[in-house]
């Protein structure tokens, strides 16, 4: 007797037979996701160092002058945000006292009561209201740009007198259009979700290697 979950995958699996011959189309899907990650670093990284330099300084002038970084973002994003704090927090690639950075991805009766009380799209944006205070500054994740918790987070920010450092995707969405002067979008041209996170994981890591380095020199 075969369950639902067995038949529903029955209908979408390839024969056994069909996926040994394929067996040398998939390494080429394989290698192909490499290739396109490698490829789209290459082509935005010019255009990107500038804006990552940038970034990286508020985020140094802040955490050097008793201020914290709040960090936020949905699905792959709340785990870069969440990343990003930790390599803060903790530290980098050399040894240094911790950097104020919290990721609001992470507590989750905060984020269920938020979300059950009054609206998901609320979630980070309460945090931002009862925790960001004037020189703080938030990191905002969405790879489309139009995510409306992160879009509310950046006007919560804003209201706080924080500076802004949208991480986005595509055409930079919504979060493009709502950021003040002083605010820095790093925005990756492509449309892959995927490539977009992959290019925002080497982007983080450089954040925290310039942080570093204005803090610690060579």
């Amino acid at each position: 007797m075969q369950t639902n979950l067995q038949v529903s995958w029955n209908q979408h699996a390839t024969p056994r037979f069909a996926r040994k011959m394929d067996f040398m189309d998939i390494n080429k899907r394989i290698i192909k996701h490499f290739k396109d990650s490698a490829d789209l670093k290459l082509k935005v990284k010019d255009e990107l160092a500038q804006p990552i330099a940038d970034g990286a300084q508020i985020f140094f002038d802040c955490v050097t002058n008793d201020g914290k970084i709040l960090a936020c973002g949905n699905g792959g994003s709340a785990a870069d945000a969440q990343h990003f704090a930790a390599e803060l927090l903790n530290r980098f690639e050399k040894e240094r006292p911790g950097l104020a950075c919290v990721a609001l991805t992470t507590d989750s009766s905060v984020l269920t009561s938020i979300a059950n009380d009054y609206d998901y799209n609320q979630i980070f944006s309460k945090q931002v209201r009862a925790l960001g205070l004037p020189g703080d500054s938030l990191l905002a994740i969405s790879t489309s740009g139009n995510s409306p918790n992160v879009v509310a987070a950046i006007h919560a920010a804003h209201e706080r007198d924080m500076r802004v450092i949208a991480l986005t995707g595509r055409n930079g969405g919504e979060m493009a259009q709502i950021l003040r002067e002083g605010d820095v979008l790093i925005c990756v041209h492509a449309q892959s979700t995927a490539r977009i996170q992959e290019v925002h994981l080497v982007t983080l890591h450089s954040l925290c290697d310039v942080i570093d380095y204005l803090l610690l020199g060579e």
